[in-house]
């Protein structure tokens, strides 16, 4: 840790399923991020931590950038763009198999408001058309970047470039250290994912999940984790338990796995449904679960 001398946040912006998650993933090297093919995974500001050389970088994956009339949809956006006035460099996140939207537009006209460095990072490059040179009608940027943030072309010289980038600074983490996000909340994540991945187009967005009581049993090589899967409608319910309740042992199954590799540990995970009415329209409830203003 002595050898870091620079330091710097990085925001990594875009509008939904550009692949935000799966690059801090695979900077940091784990899966801090749930991922999915469904746009609006990422619900609050997630940090990941990285030393290259002899910089220290703290990324922010934030939540897709898109106009919406929804409460929750507004939260996310709103969170997303007040990152931007807190970093060293902002990595613009386009899609190749997309272009230009209205979303791009949106940011980019948000980035000029931005004096920190800016790169624009041109993703899935290894199936789509469309170039760098093809999105230079969204300004001017510190440097261009073509990569697959899937595969891991072009990801390392990306990651080398922001290390130059960063001021003198202190270190922020220690050498060890991959997020300053709680077991807590990584759990409640990866609870979350799993319902996306096992439940399709089935269910809406309107799920949350809440921890209700951890307790690590050192003697034991254990975690006893007690979980609750929060739904909008008893129909909504009834789809996460599932036929005999054979979907949330699934949903528990997988959860844990990923659990145990994180902790190095043996993990004992108690899943539970509840259904809060219309949570995603209720400011108290937004809040409840983790999703206001105040929260980071």
């Amino acid at each position: 840790m002595n050898d870091i001398t620079h330091s710097g946040f990085v925001a990594i912006v875009g509008r939904p399923n550009v692949g935000k998650s799966t690059l801090l993933n695979r900077f940091v090297g784990e899966k801090l991020v749930i991922t999915s093919p469904k746009p609006q995974t990422t619900r609050n500001r997630i940090t990941g931590i990285i030393n290259r050389g002899r910089a220290q970088l703290v990324f922010f994956d934030t939540p897709g950038v898109h106009s919406s009339e929804k409460l929750f949809n507004q939260y996310m956006t709103k969170k997303a763009l007040s990152t931007l006035s807190e970093v060293e460099a902002v990595l613009f996140m386009v899609d190749s198999t997309k272009g230009i939207t209205d979303a791009e537009k949106m940011i980019a006209e948000k980035l000029g408001e931005v004096d920190g460095k800016k790169f624009l990072v041109v993703n899935k490059v290894d199936t789509g058309r469309w170039r760098g040179t093809d999105f230079s009608a969204l300004g001017e940027f510190d440097g261009v970047y073509e990569i697959s943030a899937l595969k891991g072309d072009g990801v390392d010289g990306l990651l080398s470039r922001l290390a130059e980038a960063m001021p003198e600074g202190p270190v922020y983490y220690p050498d060890d250290a991959i997020t300053d996000r709680p077991e807590r909340f990584i759990a409640q994540e990866y609870i979350r994912e799993k319902v996306f991945e096992l439940t399709g187009e089935e269910l809406p967005y309107s799920v949350a999940v809440t921890v209700e009581s951890w307790e690590d049993k050192p003697a034991k090589n254990v975690s006893v984790v007690y979980a609750t899967i929060h739904v909008e409608r008893n129909s909504q319910k009834a789809i996460i338990i599932g036929k005999g309740g054979q979907m949330i042992k699934e949903i528990g199954k997988r959860a844990r796995k990923d659990l145990q590799e994180l902790l190095g540990t043996k993990v004992f995970l108690d899943l539970h449904v509840g259904v809060e009415r219309n949570w995603t329209k209720s400011p108290h409830q937004l809040k409840r679960f983790g999703y206001d203003d105040g929260d980071r």
